[in-house]
């Protein structure tokens, strides 16, 4: 297995430049492509997820054109994909797989959809049902509520509100709002239990509003889709900065020195801006502009008791950050981390005792007492899962070696991820 020794460090400063949010990126491609119209994407994150969503829509008959460094052309199909067959595989890409089982659920065609083994145990029984409901032909081939998909023509009718789980993943009810406008009539959603991650659902709705589709929505429990709504190009359209990546940068800056992070703001439109916020309740000195985040040196932080629901991506990181903490931290609400890249909750927790942390792990929750002094030389163990690595790189801040196995895993969101932290720290 590849490893990366990251040399013990204490201090970070400098400003990086963000590459483009995971989460936009692949929803402005798939809306690009549904689109009537030509748009032309700038900053458009160049990473495996985004490869495998390209990759798919060019099997379905998508025009893509690169014009330039993360700029494309997508020429729209007004909601009506050219290829009605297409075996399609999406690696581990949740937010390739679900916006496009929903979407290809509406198009009357025979798709196959699969991914790595990881993908196979993400459930997506909650959205498959939901598909079902207005009666599309979605079947699970191998274990019923998992990937692989097979999905075949089928008589449509959302005359009926659809009911979907709101408490598992966001990404399921992301993926029906955008392809609700596929069936041309009016449709309405009501999300049963509790909506978890709903910063991502405010992402979906203001992407699909400025490719002209206005949602109703009542509180965060019922969504209505007006009928006859089509998707129309805004023509160009630029991405932000990736505020989950974000996240590293200004906890290395309020550990160890002075960083500013450019292309996300105050007023980003993704909810893991708000880590910043949490991380100024642990102490942190933060200060905001229109596109920049700075974060300075904190001589001491102190521990934190905090719902992570609004942020359960960028938690990861105040996990990390915990071990530079005074006491003990809980973080509460991440159930979702559950069911990530990898069982986020279980492996954080096993390689944070690694490096000397007392951690206690709940369905739902995991709370961290830091060692007196951490553990030299631990290595890491990153399952595959791109933030694992990139939270772990932090630990080397404490002034101690530590070794990253698999790093290239990074590529997932950010694969120039080790080469920009180790430009900013010494």
């Amino acid at each position: 297995m590849e490893q990366l020794h990251l040399p013990a460090v204490t201090q970070a400063q400098g400003t990086i430049i963000l590459p483009g949010s995971k989460s936009i990126s692949n929803r402005t491609l798939l809306l690009a492509a549904l689109s009537d119209g030509v748009t032309i994407i700038r900053d458009l994150l160049a990473s495996d997820d985004t490869a495998r969503m390209l990759e798919a829509l060019a099997s379905l008959g998508i025009k893509l054109e690169n014009i330039g460094e993360n700029a494309w052309q997508v020429t729209g199909c007004a909601g009506n994909f050219p290829n009605k067959q297409a075996d399609l595989f999406l690696g581990n890409a949740g937010t390739a797989f679900r916006p496009l089982t929903a979407a290809l659920a509406f198009s009357q065609g025979d798709y196959h959809l699969h991914g790595i083994p990881r993908m196979h145990e993400r459930p997506i029984g909650d959205l498959v049902d939901a598909l079902r409901q207005a009666g599309a032909d979605v079947n699970c081939t191998g274990n019923e509520g998992y990937p692989p998909l097979q999905i075949s023509p089928a008589t449509l009718d959302v005359s009926q509100p659809i009911q979907i789980r709101g408490d598992v993943s966001s990404q399921f009810l992301t993926a029906l709002l955008m392809a609700l406008p596929l069936t041309g009539q009016a449709a309405s959603i009501e999300v049963v239990g509790e909506l978890i991650s709903k910063p991502y659902i405010e992402i979906t709705l203001n992407l699909m509003q400025r490719f002209g589709m206005v949602v109703q929505r009542d509180g965060w429990q019922r969504f209505h889709i007006p009928a006859a709504a089509c998707y129309q190009s805004p023509g160009e359209i630029f991405v932000e900065g990736d505020a989950s990546s974000a996240s590293y940068f200004i906890a290395a800056g309020i550990l160890a020195g002075d960083v500013t992070v450019q292309g996300v703001g105050q007023h980003s439109i993704q909810g893991d801006i708000r880590f910043a916020e949490a991380a100024h309740l642990m102490g942190g000195r933060i200060s905001y502009g229109e596109s920049h985040v700075r974060a300075e040196k904190t001589s001491a932080l102190k521990a934190i008791d905090l719902d992570c629901n609004h942020i359960p991506d960028a938690a990861m990181t105040l996990a990390v950050m915990a071990m530079f903490a005074q006491g003990t931290t809980t973080l509460r609400n991440i159930a979702s981390w559950r069911v990530k890249e990898t069982d986020r909750i279980a492996a954080m927790a096993t390689e944070l005792r690694k490096v000397g942390a007392t951690v206690e792990e709940g369905p739902d929750y995991i709370q961290i007492t830091p060692p007196v002094q951490l553990v030299r030389h631990a290595v890491i163990d990153t399952y595959d899962d791109h933030r694992m690595a990139m939270c772990f790189s932090l630990l080397s801040l404490a002034g101690i070696p530590i070794t990253i196995n698999d790093p290239k895993c990074v590529g997932k969101t950010f694969p120039e991820y080790f080469q920009v932290f180790a430009g900013i720290v010494r």
